[in-house]
């Protein structure tokens, strides 16, 4: 590159850019060093005995989760494009509702109606005299786990896949069904292969979201590494322990998105001509459409619906103890704090988003590789890096207030920018893929007449891009607020000293067995997170018409 091309490349956009990309890679950068330092006893023990069961629990759990939301996020999205069957409309929003339940809270909440005391086996034993093998029912076990995993995961799966089937071109579909192929057929020599991408795009996230899990095997007492590294962090008092094994984590998801890339390779389906028709419904006639129909019910119904209805049961029963002034300041905690760090990512992701488009280059596709990073190293990682990284913050703070006699200093690790800090590193992927997909969508044409024109980048930004992207900062804030409002080990272990959300709270009545007392907590999170859902379902609805 020559100065004058530097020399372009280095404006406002560029510094601000580079400053929130150091914001990312230095947690990634501390833990990795940590990787190579001289290893304790400790260390020695965990790899020694303790490792191979983590690796073993933590890729068995990932592997059968992958496969069976797989095969559900795929059917679904099959039939609701292809097919037209009574209630259609409805089921095809209501099938991402699953996402509106945190899977640790779906694990609780199955827990309780299964448990002794649960509604199936007191219904048994009082009203039939029937009483059962409790292993039977026993759903805190590396199975009870994938199945937990799989019902509230599978919506990524299904949502990426039928927005790829619905703007494929019906033309293939069409083709081999006049040469004589049927249903099941075109199904699996021609849907798999032009979703392949699709299909490996949902699974990767559905991955990283069971990497990240902590709630659920906490609570069902399963060995995998979220568990491992904040047991070596907070039982053992060993931060260095605790490092070595968020590294481990880290190269094993570097390893899977390599997978990825290998798997997906460079194939791309994309249309052959301009001339696209989107895939109409068929209608399925006969036992067909109630086949079809009691599937997707069954899975709408054991995914939604019991859970939802047991937590408005729960939530009858001890909603004059909970619903109390302390409730309040948990919704206001929860709204204030994903609010504030969604504005931050936003405005980040604008930032990068904007430099990246109006000076393409090999250092710009890079920033945008480095900035999605974050959402692929798991929580737990991410929680001992932030605080490690504070803790050396407070240090270099400590001996400047030392140096000019300032007295007491101000702590960074007590306070929310810790927590809002690591929000922005995990998730400002998401917010930045939606907004770099609403500029790629509008093209840089308006953006090229606006600087014609004799507006500058800065005026064109505002008064141009903006408002034609507003859909897609619209999208990118929903899904962002929703995935900070439900997120658990991040929130638990960096929280501040007297402050808690709704899923704090809700994990820390599960922790004390008070199951029941969870429920208002947790049925505000489906709630609000369901509201939006719908809401980003009707502003995808929009942007497609």
């Amino acid at each position: 590159m020559n100065w004058y091309a530097m020399k372009r490349q280095l404006n406002g956009w560029a510094i601000l850019s580079f400053i929130a990309l150091l914001f990312i890679v230095l947690p990634g950068i501390i833990v990795l060093i940590e990787l190579f330092a001289p290893v304790n006893d400790n260390w020695q023990h965990i790899r020694e005995y303790l490792l191979p069961r983590y690796v073993r629990n933590t890729l068995v759990i990932m592997l059968a989760t992958g496969v069976l939301t797989t095969i559900i996020g795929t059917s679904l999205a099959w039939f609701i494009t292809v097919y037209d069957f009574p209630f259609r409309r409805f089921f095809k929003w209501a099938l991402i509702l699953p996402l509106a339940i945190p899977p640790y809270i779906g694990a609780y909440t199955y827990h309780g109606i299964l448990n002794y005391t649960g509604v199936i086996q007191t219904t048994l034993r009082n009203d039939f005299g029937i009483s059962v093998n409790q292993s039977y029912f026993n759903i805190m076990t590396i199975q009870g786990t994938i199945f937990i995993f799989t019902l509230f995961l599978y919506p990524y799966i299904y949502t990426i896949t039928r927005a790829f089937l619905h703007n494929q071109s019906s033309s293939m579909i069409e083709n081999a069904r006049i040469l004589g192929r049927g249903s099941w057929d075109i199904f699996f020599t021609v849907v798999i292969p032009i979703s392949r991408v699709a299909i490996i795009g949902g699974v990767s996230l559905v991955l990283m979201e069971v990497l990240n899990d902590y709630g659920v095997v906490k609570y069902f007492g399963i060995q995998t590494f979220s568990t491992a590294i904040f047991s070596t962090w907070f039982g053992m008092k060993d931060t260095s322990s605790a490092l070595k094994l968020a590294g481990t984590l880290m190269i094993l998801v570097i390893a899977i998105l390599t997978m990825e890339r290998l798997v997906r390779g460079r194939k791309q389906f994309s249309y052959a001509t301009t001339k696209v028709k989107p895939l109409k419904p068929r209608p399925l006639n006969g036992w067909h459409r109630y086949a079809v129909l009691g599937y997707v019910s069954t899975v709408f119904g054991i995914a939604f619906v019991i859970p939802f209805v047991q937590l408005i049961a729960w939530t009858v029963l001890t909603f004059e103890q909970v619903f109390t002034a302390e409730f309040f300041r948990l919704v206001w905690n929860t709204v204030s704090v994903a609010f504030i760090a969604t504005v931050i990512i936003l405005v980040f992701a604008l930032i990068i988003a904007n430099y990246t488009r109006l000076f393409p280059s090999n250092m710009t596709r890079v920033i945008s590789k480095v900035t999605t990073l974050g959402y692929s190293i798991p929580g737990a990682a991410i929680a001992i890096a932030v605080i490690t990284l504070f803790l050396l913050l407070d240090e270099w703070v400590l001996k400047v207030a030392l140096a000019l006699d300032l007295g007491q200093t101000f702590v960074f690790r007590t306070t929310l920018i810790m927590l809002i800090f690591a929000y922005v590193i995990r998730f400002l992927a998401i917010g930045y893929n939606s907004i770099e997909s609403g500029f790629e969508k509008v093209g840089k044409s308006f953006t090229e007449a606006s600087r014609m024109l004799g507006w500058g980048t800065v005026q064109t930004f505002f008064r141009v891009d903006i408002p034609m992207i507003k859909g897609a900062i619209m999208s990118a804030f929903i899904l962002v607020f929703i995935d900070i409002m439900k997120e658990l080990p991040l929130t638990l272990f960096l929280q501040p000293f007297n402050f808690s959300t709704l899923a704090t709270q809700a994990f820390k009545y599960v922790s004390d067995e008070k199951i029941h007392e969870a429920a208002l907590a947790s049925i505000v999170i489906v709630l609000m997170s369901g509201l939006l859902i719908f809401v980003f379902h009707k502003v995808l609805d929009k942007e497609a018409d």
